[in-house]
């Protein structure tokens, strides 16, 4: 009788052990598999940061879909993914959605972003303000001299569209805007084709073998945009996008609904730690959660 107890004992301890391992998460913050959507506007800055997580954390997987904002929203909604990189944070609907899945979300700063706009290298203006952008992505804009300005986006649902509804007050673009498929995509197209002018996020055009992070690539003719016709018209360069004087900035984000210290912490924690926000620096933005040093270098001929 007393063996069968203490059998009986021992089931019940394998059973609890096999309860525990089956309910636990499988990843931590440095061991595991992760999938993160991510606006594909940001893909050269990502790509780098989980290059240099996974190399530093060798027994992790990151993998990155790379999609327009509204899809990378839709995957965190409908459960596809639990940590997502974007422009935005969350709205009142998807709030909503947290408190009925009881669950709090993460929502990390990690940068100060900018939308640039680079014509093709025949473009005759190179200085707009928000005003003239509204008439000529609103309307055709044609004269005499430049004939009809193609204007390219990377997606029908970027957020570099959207941004710019916002900041212009369009409502509907003319038809002299098109749509690609891709970032890579308009600085293709903008390279090739005559009289363009590509919206494209600055980190796809940061010379990153620039040490002083003062230089675009030398494919880029980077357009100068002022806030009105009586202020300076500046380019995207992180000392603008750092005070916040360059019309087109704005911050990036991750939002996690991990509801666990899994790897979705830990690879959110090394974006945001000195190591990760150097290498924000280096894709020509600016970092959120360290302090920024502005100096101010004077050309002078000798």
């Amino acid at each position: 009788m007393r063996k069968v107890y203490i059998y009986g004992l021992y089931l019940v301890f394998l059973f609890l052990i096999g309860c525990k391992a089956s309910d636990s998460p499988e990843d931590t913050p440095t061991f595991g598999e992760l999938t993160v959507s991510a606006d594909e506007t940001y893909q050269p800055l990502v790509e780098s940061e989980v290059s240099t997580f996974e190399s530093i954390y060798t027994y992790t997987n990151v993998s990155v879909k790379y999609k327009p904002e509204n899809e990378v929203f839709n995957d965190l909604m409908n459960d596809s993914v639990r940590l997502i990189i974007v422009s935005r944070e969350l709205n009142s609907e998807e709030l909503k959605q947290f408190e009925k899945w009881e669950i709090v979300p993460r929502v990390t700063k990690i940068a100060y972003d900018a939308v640039a706009l680079i014509g093709s290298k025949d473009l005759q203006d190179s200085t707009y303000n928000i005003s003239e952008l509204k008439t000529l992505l609103s309307v055709e804009g044609k004269n005499s001299v430049t004939g009809k300005i193609k204007v390219v986006f990377d997606n029908n649902n970027s957020s570099t569209i959207s941004f710019l509804k916002e900041k212009t007050g369009i409502t509907k673009f003319s038809s002299n805007c098109y749509a690609l498929n891709s970032s890579k995509a308009v600085l293709d197209y903008v390279s090739k084709e005559k009289n363009s002018i590509g919206i494209i996020g600055v980190n796809w055009i940061s010379d990153k073998d620039d040490t002083t992070n003062f230089s675009f690539l030398k494919t880029a003719k980077v357009l100068e945009i002022s806030a009105n016709a009586n202020s300076e018209a500046l380019k995207p360069y992180q000392a603008y996008i750092a005070q916040k004087t360059y019309p087109f900035f704005r911050e990036v984000y991750i939002v996690s609904k991990e509801a666990y210290t899994g790897l979705g912490a830990g690879f959110t924690a090394f974006v945001a730690s000195e190591r990760g926000q150097r290498i924000v620096l280096k894709f020509g933005l600016v970092p959120a959660t360290m302090p920024v040093r502005l100096v101010e270098i004077i050309n002078e001929e000798l």
